[in-house]
């Protein structure tokens, strides 16, 4: 049928017996374990690109405000003493002072759920995933030889991934045309210039209020009041509704938004050609694979860390910073909202999709590691580092807008904002505050670009690893074309996203693909390993790599494995259902063709699972139910990927030309050893 098949016989180390053609693979070396499909040039790599891929966006811009929202991430206590009183404390400390403030701090009303869901949900399926893959060496389609009646899902995960990175560089281009437009003396969103209308204003406009006039209080509007030199009574004063000029300038001049979802108007050209760019930077990131993105991480998983913290220290001097750190952190913690299901429920999301469990980029980068490597540890240390930088990054962002409200006149309340609002409008309008307001600028973009490409490696290295699983003989002598290639159809199809509706369409791809797809995927993934594949099985297989464990050990995993994940995720995705409600961005709602849209989306999405499940029972043999039994069994070429790895459990793996197993899409491996 023409269809390419995987060598069976893989050596380790350096030999290269089933070299197809001469030409050295850029994605391998001489010194990779797996000279077939490479490995990561040292274990740096692999951490840095796991920590970029986790690390993305929605730590900036999502986790700071769901942690305000929802009760603070710590509770501050402290109480004065005053000297002329001593207290128990005073004397054991022998200190001489008139007043003194004590401070300790407490787990907050978030971060306690937060934390849990950590434990409990985020690191369990985080630890499966980089296991999986690394045990296979495989991608998050032909990693489910582990159960080829759910080949479908990894299908699934593939093409939410495609979607997600559709829309995800077309953040980065916003990302992009905000950092050049930082070049300039005056930020452009500073003030109301040319592009503002009578809504905009940099301070709130008093439109009337109460006042006492001759003995009586009346109520006018505020310009009667400064005309007869009067005086608002307080508590009484309304304000006109006005628009903060980077608010203004992100919907009139950036995007050149359109009135809705039916208005697609023109390609915005300047977006367009930062769409270009953006691509242009991924496709250079990864034209070798894990060999050039490996080392392009050094730089652009680390030094977002250092922006954090310079304008962690520059916000932290300003004026109403710690108004701002207080919302953030909650002085007097909330604790009543723990009774509240939406915060667990917000809590159980931004792990989850945090850290980025589901999507098959965490298979498709562990794949690439040495078959020995602790995978175990490597899971903790990504998922520690995920969760600390989220609220770290939530002091970064609340000292500066805390500094907002307070040059604004207004509650901290009435600035903080999440998701675009936070990136592209409240954020940019606090550092035109700044002295020096450019380079504060130039700094926050560049950071949100970082972030936003390190994500968006991984997930075009899913694409590719998905590709190079199937067609192996293509990508080694054609790995630079096709990725290039599958970099220009991206953009092609990013197009739609950069128009004068484009803001509707990546929205309307994040509500939908992005929501309930990974979480049907998530569902079915564990339960297809742990409750089918045998959790025990899988157990052993990790143990292969990293080495006997105790009992006690896995005590926790078998927990969270057989029950406690897999019903968190129900939940997860049975609310999200439930409380599901038509997409809308801002005021605007979408249309009913919209929402549609967004079902065939998600449809498309997640049909291709019963779809594969079918075709697998048609091409099995024997009646329907040993058609279905024996697609529950992992196929004849599942195990390590190299013979030397197998050892006895998987010894009957054999030359694979024998024999051709059903699998979709077909890649020949190996078959069981005919008694």
């Amino acid at each position: 049928m023409g269809m390419l098949s995987l060598p069976g016989f893989l050596s380790c180390g350096k030999k290269k017996d089933f070299n197809l053609t001469n030409e050295k693979d850029a994605h391998s070396s001489d010194s990779d374990e797996n000279s077939e499909r490479g490995n990561w040039s040292n274990k740096g790599d692999y951490l840095l690109s796991m920590v970029g891929y986790a690390v993305g966006l929605g730590n900036v811009w999502r986790f700071p405000y769901l942690t305000y929202q929802n009760g603070g991430a710590f509770e501050v206590k402290f109480w004065t003493v005053n000297a002329a009183q001593p207290t128990q404390l005073h004397m054991e400390h022998k200190e001489a002072f008139s007043v003194q403030k004590f401070y300790w701090c407490e787990l907050g009303a978030f971060l306690i759920p937060y934390t849990l869901m950590l434990a409990l949900a985020g690191l369990p399926l985080f630890f499966m995933e980089c296991s999986l893959g690394q045990f296979a060496s495989l991608g998050p389609v032909s990693i489910w030889r582990i159960l080829p009646l759910f080949q479908g899902v990894g299908i699934t995960m593939v093409i939410i991934s495609t979607f997600v990175t559709i829309y995800y560089n077309v953040i980065i281009a916003y990302a992009l045309y905000y950092l050049f437009a930082s070049f300039q003396k005056v930020l452009p969103w500073s003030d109301c210039f040319s592009w503002a209308d009578e809504f905009c204003s940099k301070t709130r406009i008093v439109s009337d209020c109460n006042t006492t006039l001759h003995g009586k209080i009346i109520h006018a509007n505020y310009s009667f009041i400064t005309s007869n030199n009067l005086t608002c009574i307080n508590g009484t004063i309304n304000y006109k509704p006005v628009q903060f000029p980077s608010e203004q300038y992100w919907n009139k001049v950036a995007l050149q938004r359109s009135s809705g979802l039916d208005e697609t108007g023109r390609i915005v050209w300047y977006l367009a050609l930062c769409l270009l760019l953006s691509w242009m930077i991924v496709g250079a990131a990864l034209f070798k694979g894990i060999k050039s993105s490996g080392k392009v991480v050094y730089f652009t998983a680390l030094f977002p860390y250092v922006i954090l913290l310079i304008l962690l220290v520059r916000g932290a001097t300003l004026e109403g910073a710690l108004d701002g750190i207080e919302y953030y952190i909650g002085r007097q913690s909330n604790i009543t909202k723990l009774m509240e299901a939406e915060v667990w429920k917000d809590a159980a999301t931004q792990i989850f999709y945090s850290l980025s469990v589901a999507w098959g980029g965490l298979v498709a980068l562990s794949s690439y590691n040495k078959f020995h490597n602790n995978c175990y540890s490597d899971a903790i240390l990504v998922c520690v580092t995920n969760c600390v930088t989220s609220i770290f990054a939530g002091f970064a962002i609340f000292s500066i807008l805390g500094h907002m409200a307070f040059v604004s006149e207004r509650p901290v309340s009435e600035v903080v904002d999440s998701g675009f609002d936070l990136a592209f409008v409240a954020y940019p309008e606090a550092l035109s505050k700044l002295p020096v307001s450019p380079l504060w600028s130039f700094l926050f973009f560049f950071m949100l670009l970082l972030l936003g490409l390190d994500s968006q490696f991984a997930t075009i290295e899913t694409l590719t690893t998905t590709i190079q699983d199937i067609y192996p003989k293509v990508m080694k002598k054609l790995r630079m074309p096709v990725t290039l290639g599958l970099c220009t159809l991206l953009f092609f199809l990013g197009l739609i996203c950069v128009t004068q509706a484009g803001i509707y369409w990546v929205n309307l791809i994040d509500h939908f693909c992005a929501g309930w797809g990974i979480l049907i995927a998530a569902v079915l993934e564990i339960i297809g390993i742990i409750y089918i594949y045998g959790g025990n099985r899988f157990i052993e297989d990790i143990e292969m790599m990293i080495g006997k464990k105790s009992c006690l050990f896995w005590l926790w995993w078998r927990m969270c494995w057989f029950f406690i994940t897999p019903v968190l995720l129900m939940t997860i995705l049975v609310w999200s259902l439930v409380t599901f409600s038509r997409p809308s961005y801002g005021s605007v709602l979408y249309p009913t063709w919209g929402t549609a849209v967004g079902w065939c989306m998600i449809i498309f999405c997640v049909i291709w699972i019963p779809i594969v499940a079918i075709v697998k029972i048609v091409k099995a043999e024997g009646n329907l139910i040993q058609r279905i039994v024996s697609c529950c069994r992992p196929a004849a070429n599942w195990g390590p990927y190299l013979e030397c790895h197998r050892g006895e459990r998987y010894s009957h793996i054999v030359d694979p030309k024998k024999k051709k197993e059903h699998e979709i899409p077909t890649v020949s491996a190996v078959v069981y050893k005919q008694q």
